[in-house]
């Protein structure tokens, strides 16, 4: 019995030997995206189209290599794996899950898709900047029908009943467009009153003073700092983390090299602010990992859904308190040399939480934040299913836009083209920007009882006690749960819109006196 005990264990290390390198590849390509996006000319987009094209047939051949699936039969079949740990289990799980999966999408489909994807974003950027949908256009279909082709692929293996689910999936295991759509329609029930009554109220706030001119050099003095603030590294000898610029603000990176992007406005500088804090959620998640998981399937996040949590939480319910302010406003004002000398405290965090429907997704308040994302949910859903064609996206873009916000688009790039995820291929994503406002409301219900006095921390200027909460209910379980099974874990419930919109209301009913 122990020889045989013995056996597997050895049969485990070789699997684990055999897919470490799995991740080390994916880390190089994510540094190369992240170089395509942030620093690499505009005449290298041919190249490397090809490179990424090639690192991902690599990438799928190493992932559906014969001898995985060998070592998987033998240990799931031996007779002690019963006797393998939890982690060791959901390992096997998650590397079976993958192996499945993989081997399903045909290989000139995974190279040719990643292709195309280097090169519908190239094209997006420039359409983008001219404004012009019809030159993006061809691309995205390209890559829209690739898409569909893997999903249609993946369906039986994931268990699913239609394509979108099977995209969805790989964000979101677990959760289906028919829960996210319940969710969604209860969702907006309940943040229409909470609008409604932000907008017909006689405390609205004055933002002129925010359209102040900020040189960019100071606003990247102020990104560091605030960086800093919440435990992103990026100055020391020993950092593990970068801030530059780009289109659409991301993150990407693997444990010790975690970099993040924002996006300066010279006469908006709260841009840079707000998508600095809400990278630094996503960075402190991959950072703070159990290090003795690294390369193993559980040392990852949990979900997408769950890594919004994370970047919303310090974006929003810290990053946009008034505790906060206590503590940073003083900072800003003397970097920005008392730009803001004359606007009080409270005036100042009003007007970064001013509510008004808005174009623009990413420069979205709290309370309009996910009707942006419902109307792309809707969209996904019909483009994927075949109901719509790319060529109509605009049309029904500007259509619900105007029905859930009231505004008028006035041209394709503050419309259909305001987001990267498209161009990037990342269909499924979207639902997981409102699921993690969700999520985190429910974490700060639990996280309020067991820190009451977290918001006193805050404008005293200390995160750490925080911090460590995130890290102890969250970061340390990397992905050894399915997300639904980690809420329940941490809140003991599924996903309840109720304290997200708890949330809302007492904040802003404070904010606007109703």
């Amino acid at each position: 019995m122990v020889e045989k005990t013995r056996t597997l264990e050895l049969t485990y290390d070789k699997l684990m030997k055999t897919i470490k390198e799995i991740p080390i590849l994916q880390s190089a390509i994510s540094i190369i995206n992240w170089d395509m996006e942030t620093k690499m000319p505009p005449k290298g987009i041919n190249l490397r189209s090809k490179q990424l094209a090639l690192l991902s047939g690599i990438e799928h051949k190493m992932t559906t290599n014969p001898k995985i699936s060998n070592l998987l039969d033998k240990i799931e079949g031996h007779p002690d794996f019963r006797t393998f740990n939890a982690l060791q289990r959901r390992n096997i799980y998650l590397i079976r899950k993958n192996y499945n999966e993989q081997t399903k999408l045909p290989a000139n489909l995974v190279i040719e898709t990643e292709r195309q994807r280097a090169i519908t974003i190239a094209v997006w950027k420039k359409a983008k900047t001219l404004k012009n949908f019809s030159l993006f256009k061809p691309e995205l279909e390209k890559l829209v029908e690739l898409k569909k082709n893997a999903a249609n692929f993946l369906m039986d293996v994931k268990g699913v009943h239609n394509p979108y689910d099977a995209l969805i999936d790989i964000f979101e295991p677990g959760v289906t467009s028919a829960t996210i759509s319940n969710v969604f329609n209860n969702l907006k029930q309940g943040l229409i009153p909470i609008l409604n009554k932000c907008l017909s109220s006689s405390k609205q706030p004055d933002k002129s003073f925010l359209k102040c001119k900020i040189p960019i050099g100071i606003q990247q003095r102020i990104s560091i700092l605030l960086a800093k603030f919440f435990g992103y590294d990026v100055t020391s000898e020993k950092a593990g983390g970068r801030i530059d610029e780009t289109e659409h603000p991301f993150t990407t990176g693997y444990y010790d090299d975690v970099r993040i992007t924002t996006h300066y406005y010279e006469n908006n500088f709260t841009s840079a602010l707000f998508s600095t804090l809400h990278e630094t959620g996503h960075a402190l998640y991959e950072q703070n990992l159990p290090p003795e998981w690294i390369y193993h399937p559980i040392g990852a996040s949990c979900s997408l859904g769950f890594h919004e949590s994370q970047s919303r939480l310090i974006e929003n319910i810290i990053g946009r308190s008034t505790d906060f302010w206590t503590y940073f406003y003083p900072t800003l004002r003397k970097m920005t040399k008392n730009n803001f000398s004359q606007v009080k405290l409270n005036n100042f965090v009003h007007a970064i939480n001013m509510v008004q429907p808005s174009k623009i997704r990413v420069e979205a308040d709290e309370v309009t934040y996910c009707l942006h994302i419902i109307i792309r949910f809707e969209i996904e859903q019909d483009l994927i299913a075949g109901r719509i064609d790319v060529d109509e996206l605009p049309e029904l873009w500007n259509q619900k836009y105007e029905e859930y916000l009231g505004v008028k688009i006035e041209n394709n790039s503050e419309g259909v083209m305001q987001d990267t995820h498209w161009a990037s291929g990342i269909y499924g994503y979207f639902p997981t920007y409102a699921l993690g406002n969700i999520y985190g409301g429910q974490i700060l219900s639990i996280m309020e009882k067991e820190i009451p006095l977290w918001r006193v921390q805050i404008s005293e200027g200390n995160f750490q006690c925080i911090k460590q909460w995130l890290i102890d209910h969250i970061h340390q379980y990397g992905n050894c749960y399915d997300p639904q099974d980690l809420l329940k874990k941490i809140t003991g419930e599924g996903i309840n819109i109720q304290p997200y919109l708890n949330y809302l209301e007492a904040k802003y009913s404070t904010l606007y006196d109703y």
